[in-house]
């Protein structure tokens, strides 16, 4: 039996990241030796059925239906938000200044002043030992924490180039229907904020370099769909009628951009090149990072995700790059699961998050990425939006 001090969730919303959310805090502790044991004491959400039946599927102890009602409880220690972008700074801003740890999805905010205001109060709150984090989940994924490793032993040299695609193709059906992801209101932009923002934070963390500038371009390919109701998470929708009513997509579809980065390893003349999108048909999620050095190169895909492909100019300069399966017990994360050879999915991206913020409260250090690092990410994508409005002209960040 667990003798660690208890640390008691809240979390507000229940779809799509709610289960993954809820599936990581219920596994970190059966895996990983944590100084606080998490519990999962609470969950809220606006439909009281609803919000009962995620409890009783995914282990909540109890419900509300007002997330207020979380931040005014005292066995709750944390909120763990898993709402639309636009929710996130009344949240956290409030959980914060109520003495709550937060765990915020990404991106941070729908607006570089909305993320502001919450990296201010996390930095307050950091005062008082309140500890705040966002979910960028795939820092986590064994391969590419190794890839950043390869980069801080200096296994690739100074570093020059930088490839960052996201590609899924689950909005290629023109009438698959309207989903809060598609209204800027709610999810701030659309292919650039969702999947585009785990880009450029991957890359900036990996490298160790910030983003400095861009050049960009936004397209929207399906600019209206059928209002047949809200798309639970990504993918999936039944047969909708011609005649639906159908609703404005006011969020981009695809986005390019071409970037520079800060040279702060040391290199003075790292450039890159991004793309995201959710019409690439056959790719389900290919959530690539290649980066090219002066000593050697790396390359990810998370459609393959426990390969790391490297290239050392010095010991193979013919043999082009070699497949590193990530699974032997000294990679990051993988001597808590499975023997070797014994592959992790997507789902461990999330235990790993756990782990590494309950590690980090207990210890009394900040987590990382931090609000920030994010505030950072949010920078980047005010500075790609604002590149393509004008004609993608140089928009420094």
């Amino acid at each position: 039996m667990t003798t660690a001090k208890p640390l008691r969730v809240g979390m507000v919303g229940y779809a799509f990241m709610g289960a993954a959310h809820s599936h990581a805090w219920r596994t970190a502790p059966r895996f990983f030796d944590l100084p606080l044991q998490p519990e999962l004491t609470a969950v809220a959400g606006r439909n009281a059925e609803g919000a009962r039946a995620a409890a009783d599927k995914l282990g909540w102890e109890s419900v509300e239906t007002d997330w207020r009602r979380l931040l005014e409880r005292d066995d709750i220690d944390l909120i763990d938000i898993c709402t639309p972008g636009n929710t996130h700074a009344e949240i956290a801003i409030a959980a914060l200044e109520a003495g709550k740890h937060v765990l915020c999805e990404k991106p941070l905010a729908n607006s570089v002043e909305e993320a502001e205001r919450m990296t201010l109060a996390a930095e307050t709150a950091a005062k008082q030992g309140i500890r705040s984090m966002c979910g960028f989940s795939y820092r986590r994924t064994p391969a590419l924490a190794l890839a950043k490793r390869f980069v801080e032993q200096g296994r690739l040299g100074d570093i020059r180039h930088v490839r960052a695609q996201y590609l899924q193709d689950w909005l290629t059906d023109a009438n698959a229907p309207m989903t809060w992801r598609l209204d800027k209101s709610k999810s701030g932009s659309g292919s650039l904020g969702d999947i585009g923002a785990h880009s450029i934070d991957a890359a900036q963390w990996v490298t160790g370099q910030n983003i400095s500038g861009v050049s960009a371009l936004l397209e929207t390919f399906v600019t209206e769909r059928p209002l047949a109701g809200e798309m639970v998470g990504l993918g999936g929708h039944g047969d909708i009628s011609s005649d639906a009513p159908r609703g404005a997509v006011t969020v981009d579809d695809a986005a390019i951009f071409s970037a520079k980065f800060d040279g702060s390893t040391g290199s003075t003349g790292t450039i890159g090149v991004f793309e995201a999108t959710r019409y690439a048909l056959g790719r389900k999620n290919a959530m690539r990072l290649e980066v090219n050095g002066t000593k050697g190169s790396l390359a990810f895909d998370f459609e393959d995700m426990n390969v790391l492909n490297f290239y050392d100019a010095a010991e193979s300069p013919d043999a082009g790059f070699r497949r590193i399966y990530v699974t032997e017990p000294e990679h990051p994360y993988v001597g808590n699961w499975w023997p070797t050879g014994h592959w992790l999915g997507y789902e461990h991206g999330f235990t790993h998050q756990v782990v590494d913020l309950v590690t980090a409260i207990g210890e009394g250090r900040q987590p990382e990425p931090s609000f920030a690092d994010a505030l950072q990410v949010q920078r980047v994508l005010a500075a790609v939006e604002s590149s393509a409005a004008n004609a993608s002209q140089w928009q420094k960040v």
